[in-house]
Parts: C-alpha cells; sequence; structure tokens
C-alpha cells in the first residue's frame, strides 16, 4: 500500500490548480456572470470526455515580480475530448490567473496541444480571454505568440480551427483568433482590439470605448471578422458544437427531409418580376432538410448568404445571391465573404451548392476606389481554385461578369441547373437595347415604340435559360418543384469526384 502521503500531495496540487488564480478572483469572476475556463471545456465536449494536459506548468519567468505570480496551469487549460463521439482538442485561457495574458510557458501550452491536434488531423477549438503579451515576460511572450501564428498559417486547410471570444482579448491575443477559421463572439460581452482604447487617446487624443472599438457588433457588421454571435456562453459553445458537427460528420444517419408541401412553394416565393425582391433564406429551406441551415456571417454582406446545410444527411457549402439587400448585387464585402467560406469548404472536402440571382456587381466611385476589381477576384479565384463537387442553380437573372463569379461551368462548375425564368446574358434588356441599338434609335421617327420593340425581341432570344442551354452552358432547365431532388441526384453523382490541381507551390489569391 503507498503512503498515504503521496495522495495528500497530489490532492494539494490538485486543488490549487482547480484554483487558478485564486478564491477571491473566482469569487469576481462569477460576479461578473462568467464561467470558468474548465467549465467552459466542459460544456464544449461530450460528458466525462475531456482529458487534460499541462496542468501543473508554471511560469519560469523572475523579473518584474513574476516570481510572485507563478500558478499551476500557467493561465490556460489545455487538452482533448470528444464532440458527438469525435475527436477535438482546446485550451481555455483563464482570466483570473494574470488576466490570461500570453507568458511563454502560457504559449508553449497552446502550442502543443495545437501540435497534437495536427498530428490527429482534428479540430482545434480555442476559447480566449487574455489581455494580449504578459509584459513581465517581454521577449519571450512575444516569441511565443509568433510560434503560435506560425502554427495557425501551417495548419490552415489541414485541420479546422476555431476561436471562441468569450471576453476581452487585446494586442497578440487577438491575432490567433484571426488566423482561425471561424470567431465566435458574445454580444456586449467579448471584444477584439489590436490596440486599446488608452493606446488610442495617447496616440489620438480621441477618447473611444471598448465595445465601439472592438465589440461583438463591430466585427459581425463592419469588420466581418467574427462569424457568429451569441447572447451568452452556454449558446455560444452550443453554437460551437453545432459547427463542428458539420464538420466531423459529413454524412449522418438521420435524414430530417423538409415537408414534401414545402417545395411548392418556390413559385409562391420567388416572383416572377425581376424587379421584386424575396427572401433566399425561404428558397434554402425548401432545398435543405428540415431545420439543418447553419448561416456563417449572417450580419455582414447582407447581400450574399452564405453557411452549411445538409441535403440527404450530407454536409454542403451553399453560397447564394440575397435579393432582399442591394438587390442581390455583388459588391467588396460580399466577395470577400464568400471566397473565404468557399475555400474553407474546398479544404475540408465540402461539396458548394450556388443559387443564383444576381443583377451584376454594385456599380459606383466608392465601389471602384475600394477596389471591387481586387475583391471580385478573390471570389472568382476561390470558385475557380475549388476541386470538390460544384453545383449551381439559376433561380432567377444572372447578368455579366456577376454571372462568372457566381460558378457558371466556365469557372469549373460540374453540373448547372436553371428554372425556366431564368435569365442569363450580359446585361437587361433595356440596357442591352440602349447600347446595342443607341445610333438606330436616334436616328427613328418613334424612338420609344422602335424601343419597346426591340427589348421585347431582346428578351424573347437571349433572356431565357435555353439559349444558354443550347451551347451547353446549362445542363439541364428544370421545375421548381423539381429542384430538391435534382440536386439530391447531383451530389450522389459528384460523391467520388477527384480533380488535381496544377503542381505548384501555391497561387497568389488577389489579397
Amino acid at each position: 500500500m503507498w503512503n498515504r502521503g503521496f495522495f495528500d500531495l497530489y490532492e494539494s496540487h490538485l486543488a490549487k490548480a482547480k484554483l487558478g488564480g485564486g478564491e477571491e478572483r473566482l469569487r469576481k469572476l462569477r460576479r461578473a456572470g462568467k464561467l470558468t475556463a474548465r467549465e467552459r471545456l466542459e460544456l464544449l465536449f461530450d460528458a466525462n470526455t475531456f482529458h487534460e494536459i499541462g496542468m501543473f506548468v508554471e511560469s519560469r519567468a523572475v523579473e518584474l515580480g513574476m516570481e510572485k505570480k507563478h500558478f499551476p496551469g500557467d493561465g490556460v487549460v489545455t487538452g482533448y475530448g470528444m464532440v458527438d463521439g469525435c475527436l477535438v482538442f482546446a485550451s481555455s485561457q483563464d482570466f483570473t490567473v494574470c488576466g490570461g495574458s500570453g507568458g511563454e510557458e502560457h504559449l508553449n501550452k497552446i502550442c502543443r496541444i495545437h501540435d497534437m491536434a495536427v498530428a490527429a488531423r482534428a479540430p482545434f477549438v480555442s476559447i480566449n480571454e487574455s489581455g494580449g503579451a504578459r509584459i513581465e515576460e517581454g521577449i519571450c511572450a512575444l516569441d511565443g505568440y509568433s510560434k503560435l501564428f506560425y502554427r495557425n498559417t501551417q495548419a490552415s486547410g489541414v485541420i479546422p480551427q476555431i476561436a471562441v471570444i468569450l471576453g476581452n482579448c487585446a494586442g497578440g491575443a487577438s491575432y490567433s483568433p484571426a488566423l482561425c477559421d471561424f470567431i465566435f463572439m458574445l454580444r456586449g460581452k467579448s471584444q477584439m482590439y489590436i490596440t486599446g482604447p488608452q493606446v488610442i487617446k495617447a496616440v489620438t487624443g480621441k477618447m473611444v470605448g471598448m465595445e465601439e472599438l472592438g465589440g461583438a457588433h463591430v466585427h459581425a457588421q463592419e469588420s466581418g471578422q467574427a462569424h457568429f454571435i451569441y447572447d451568452n456562453e452556454e449558446n455560444c459553445l452550443a453554437g460551437t458544437r453545432t459547427l463542428l458537427k458539420f464538420l466531423l460528420k459529413s454524412q449522418v444517419d438521420e435524414i430530417s427531409r423538409p415537408p414534401d408541401p414545402e417545395v411548392h412553394k418556390i413559385q409562391d416565393i420567388v416572383p416572377e418580376d425581376q424587379r421584386r425582391a424575396y427572401n433566399v433564406r425561404n428558397i434554402i429551406e425548401t432545398i435543405v432538410d428540415a431545420n439543418s441551415f447553419f448561416e456563417v456571417s449572417s450580419e455582414f454582406a447582407k447581400n450574399i448568404v452564405v453557411g452549411f446545410v445538409r441535403i440527404q444527411g450530407r454536409s454542403v457549402g451553399l453560397i447564394a445571391n440575397q435579393p432582399n439587400f442591394l438587390g442581390g448585387a455583388l459588391e467588396c464585402n460580399a466577395a470577400d465573404k464568400a471566397a473565404r467560406f468557399i475555400r474553407f469548404c474546398d479544404c475540408f472536402n465540402i461539396p458548394l451548392l450556388t443559387l443564383v440571382d444576381v443583377p451584376g456587381f454594385l456599380p459606383g466611385l466608392d465601389q471602384e476606389h475600394r477596389g471591387i476589381l481586387r475583391h471580385g477576384s478573390k471570389l472568382l479565384y476561390a470558385y475557380s481554385e475549388a476541386t470538390v463537387p460544384k453545383i449551381t442553380l439559376i433561380m432567377r437573372k444572372a447578368y455579366g461578369g456577376a454571372y462568372c463569379a457566381m460558378c457558371g461551368k466556365g469557372l469549373g462548375a460540374d453540373i448547372v441547373y436553371a428554372w425556366p425564368i431564368a435569365e442569363i446574358a450580359v446585361m437587361g434588356a433595356e440596357g442591352a437595347v440602349n447600347v446595342v441599338y443607341r445610333k438606330r434609335l436616334n436616328e427613328s421617327s418613334q424612338p420609344d415604340q422602335e424601343r419597346k420593340n426591340l427589348i421585347d425581341d431582346y428578351e424573347r432570344q437571349f433572356l431565357n435559360p435555353y439559349y444558354a442551354a443550347q451551347r451547353g452552358f446549362i445542363d439541364e432547365v428544370i421545375r421548381p418543384e423539381e429542384t430538391r431532388s435534382k440536386i439530391e441526384a447531383a451530389l450522389q453523382c459528384l460523391e467520388n469526384k477527384s480533380q488535381n490541381p496544377l503542381i505548384k507551390k501555391h497561387g497568389n489569391i488577389p489579397l
């Protein structure tokens, strides 16, 4: 029988490690309505599956009073467990220890668990609440962040990387999340910024609050940095689990289909009049498995909708123009949003379904000066680069360069469908007639009547899907009620698609 003293010493170390920064700081955390680092991990993982690594690691620093600030774990909990029965690795920063700041050992722990995730080809989730680099540890802390940024970059496209921001993240603590694939934030409770309010005041003389500077609403609506926003930690971590299930289980056994009557509502949802708007989310609900749509970046660039869905239980990445906002026109932010989502899906072999109803690129001096050519090129690049199955449905209109950008045959779409009301052309009839027949109309004795006749002729000849179908740009014109079954068949047909890209070091996306 072992000496009882060994167990007493173990229990003492264990209790100290679980106290984090101490009882007073834990009470302060509770008063702020926050969960502890370990409680957050318990919500993320399946019950009783989390295994902690590095619980007793402590800082080695002794300068600037750090000899009095050594805590077991050094302010971050790391380990692995199961999410819906699948392996996931994670880190969770403890704000009760030095404000969750990143010191040498703190960051070494995160790097180690990240390396384990890459070796296992399993997702990595970082739960963040940190004041940034630990000032007392100086260059050692900065080097630790550099090593983490390097790992984030090297692992991009190898494993999914998800950042959950559950408090204030300043300076270097914001860059690792920015390098991840997806960011979750809390409304009114979490912030991300490089330079804090005091630095801004010192440099510019301007007073700014943390929420105005880097709150969840700012990153959801303005910067586009945050992909998912929730009101509390419990729902936020539940949302993280939902995303992981799409990534971990590309096929689920339980197939939830939409009710049969739903598919017949398409003609009621989409107006025949090309100038009338509708909510494309209502169309999505008629195509995908019931309650399976998990939208990404819903508050940013609302003229395009992206997210994960299931069709016959399969994970699919969906991109759709949104006529309810800017008429569904493409602009800088929409192009960036869609391009990044497309590239993520391609990295992890998730098929792409594109729903097209686009009048063109948004015209205007502002868009040209903001670089619509560069931003729009990202969308062209992302679709062209993607080798996963690509299915496109032209619902109503597809005009000009935006037709190209929304994954037509020329960008490598495998199967392209169109509804009978689809219009595919360089531009609408009125604009086309004004350009092509300008001289004729100027010389006409009855220009208004002649313009009307020319517009009618143009619409009959070109503004329909059959002209494109004759030339092989449309594979099939389908009835709206066939949409779901046709997409199911296309996904099954392309399930084993294999396409090897040209051998090269890497491309040069127009950043």
